[in-house]
């Protein structure tokens, strides 16, 4: 039976897609990003329990849960889910990490009529490598990694893309890795008609350039899949969390961003 490692649960999520949502935070990211409010979701392994106290987690972090059991508790929401047009979004870390799991997951939803949603930077260690992700002269590992992109595509309602930086090379500075991967799969998710937001962080004097924004709305105009485009301003309410793991936050004596530019920035989109 597989079971997927989880960080944690949100069971009246808002922001994350959609009407009402049981969120589901997976464990395990293979980037870096120097303003990640989550950073306790990095490790692949799990903290012992000492350091989740400290850090004040949910009671059920960093557990090992099979798809029978989530099965079960998302049942019990879905009355809410059908009211507001609500249903589940599968978050981290980095859910397309856990492929296997996240199939299975999305599988059983949509047997249950539960709306699926993957919030993801559309990161893989595989279609970062791939230079065109519709060749068809690609290697057997690739096409494998492929297929099971596209059979968890089968059972997606939306995907919440984040587009971490438009540049490669600004992308490369704020994760660790360029962009490569995130266009790949946003190119994926193209090809199977899958509705795409596009979710991206504006950081002062990082990702606020206007230049950039432009960018990032010939993006989203050159997908016809792309429904909406939302613009989240950096905020530091996770700050306290690499601190605690001694880890060195850069964006120390960064702001938050204001509203009244973020208000600019959306009325120009």
């Amino acid at each position: 039976m597989i079971k997927g490692k989880i960080h944690s649960f949100e069971s009246f999520g808002t922001v994350d897609g959609p009407g009402i949502r049981y969120v589901i935070f997976m464990q395990g990211c293979p980037l870096r990003c120097i303003y990640c409010h989550n950073p306790d979701t990095w490790s692949f392994s799990t903290f012992s329990e000492d350091k989740a106290s400290d850090l004040n987690f949910a009671e059920n972090v960093l557990k090992e849960y099979n798809v029978e059991e989530i099965i079960n508790v998302l049942k019990r929401y879905k009355g809410y889910f059908s009211k507001s047009g609500g249903g589940v979004t599968v978050s981290g870390g980095e859910p397309l990490m856990q492929l296997d799991f996240l199939i299975e997951l999305f599988k059983s939803c949509r047997s249950e009529g539960i709306h699926t949603t993957l919030d993801t930077s559309g990161y893989t260690p595989v279609l970062a490598t791939i230079q065109n992700i519709l060749a068809n002269d690609i290697q057997p590992e690739v096409k494998a990694h492929l297929l099971k992109l596209n059979e968890l595509m089968k059972y997606t309602d939306l995907v919440l893309l984040d587009i971490k930086h438009i540049d490669s090379e600004g992308h490369k500075e704020i994760t660790g890795v360029d962009n490569v991967s995130t266009l790949n799969f946003l190119m994926l998710l193209q090809k199977k008609n899958i509705p795409v937001w596009l979710r991206y962080v504006v950081i002062p004097n990082i990702t606020d350039n206007i230049e950039f924004i432009k960018r990032l709305k010939l993006l989203a105009d050159s997908y016809a899949n792309v429904e909406r485009v939302e613009l989240l301003p950096f905020h530091k309410m996770g700050e306290f969390k690499w601190e605690k793991l001694n880890l060195r936050y850069t964006l120390k004596n960064t702001p938050a961003f204001p509203d009244e530019q973020l208000n600019q920035l959306k009325e120009f989109l």
